[in-house]
């Protein structure tokens, strides 16, 4: 279970994807949920990068500058980094998003609690090339102090599950060599 407004963005992703399939960037409409605008970015995809097309105002304000086209795998510490390339990709082919639970890391201060969002799109050319994004914290901001995130550090990567996978069902088991039901 995730903060509510992680959970709202997932169902609001789902049902812009029907069929079971991913939405395109243009049934995204920002007016369906202008209350989080502020929290949310697309990211775009090309050559190994992840750059932001665009990012909302608390987006930012944390990093304290404009992210348009920068690499949103440089936000994450050097270490998390091909964690995080590796979870997009798995979300970009799976056609699901990933949920990040995250640490803001800002200097002279104890890090702060995020979710980050990032649910796989289709671009104009029909490819999955395009992902809408949250940052959602989970604790206290005040506890940075105005102060800047430096980067972000991974706890916990979530893929979720498609919405009519069935759960593997058990067909053989035993127990000291005998067929157990």
């Amino acid at each position: 279970m995730f903060h509510p407004s992680t959970e709202r963005l997932i169902d609001y992703w789902r049902n812009r994807a029907g069929d079971g399939r991913m939405p395109a960037r243009a049934s995204v409409d920002p007016g369906d949920f202008l209350d989080l605008l502020p929290q949310v970015f697309i990211l775009g995809r090309g050559n190994g990068r992840y750059p932001f097309r665009l990012a909302g105002g608390f987006v930012t304000d944390l990093h304290a500058r404009d992210l348009r086209g920068e690499d949103q795998l440089s936000m994450w510490a050097l270490s998390h980094r091909l964690e995080v390339k590796s979870a997009l990709e798995v979300a970009r082919r799976r056609g699901e998003p990933v949920v990040v639970t995250a640490d803001i890391r800002a200097h002279g201060v104890a890090s702060v609690g995020m979710e980050v969002l990032l649910a796989p799109m289709t671009g104009s050319s029909g490819e999955a090339d395009r992902f809408l994004g949250l940052y959602q914290p989970i604790a206290m901001m005040q506890r940075l102090m105005g102060r800047p995130a430096y980067e972000l550090g991974v706890r916990r990567i979530q893929a979720l599950a498609p919405t009519n996978a069935e759960a593997p069902r058990l067909r053989l088991a035993s127990l000291d060599g005998r067929l157990i039901a």
